[in-house]
């Protein structure tokens, strides 16, 4: 059973190697490949405002952020980045995930979620992300630099969650 659950400073060296994975393979976050692992501590522990891990089987299969999008009265609206390790992708872990994002990201007092950097050769992401209710409201011509396919474009996906 897949459980999701707030990241310790000290769990850092189980959620690296789901990380560096991710990053290695240049194909979906602005991170360089060659992150260095401090870096990406400070980047994935650090920086947001909270982190999460997804458990399977006393295993990290999975992790997200959650942080504001920008400083003061741009605060109400959080961003997440999620990462889901290779071998356990297509098992709903992305989608457990973003779910819980949602709630979390109610429960911290958000209005909105935003995602900044949506690759569009990522179509797994982007059809999750329209399916749990985000709307592209842009496209950033040539915005990411993909390891294989070059300069590609990149959406800018949002959903309100104040539904009053």
């Amino acid at each position: 059973m897949l459980e999701i659950k707030l990241a310790r400073h000290d769990g850092f060296e189980q959620i690296w190697p789901v990380i560096h994975e991710v990053l290695r393979a240049g194909d979906t976050y602005p991170f360089v490949p060659e992150t260095t692992r401090e870096e990406a501590f400070h980047l994935w522990m650090e920086k947001p405002q909270a982190t999460y891990v997804a458990v399977l089987d006393d295993d990290i299969v999975g992790t997200y952020y959650i942080k504001a999008n920008q400083a003061g009265l741009g605060s109400h609206v959080c961003n997440c980045g999620y990462m889901v390790r290779a071998s356990a992708r297509g098992n709903g872990i992305g989608r457990a995930m973003c779910q819980h994002s949602l709630d979390e990201a109610r429960r911290l007092g958000f209005k909105a979620m935003q995602y900044n950097l949506v690759v569009s050769t990522n179509s797994g992401a982007v059809k999750l992300w329209q399916d749990l209710g985000f709307d592209i409201i842009g496209t950033l011509p040539k915005a990411f630099n993909h390891r294989e396919k070059g300069f590609v474009d990149a959406f800018v996906m949002y959903q309100w969650l104040d539904k009053k």
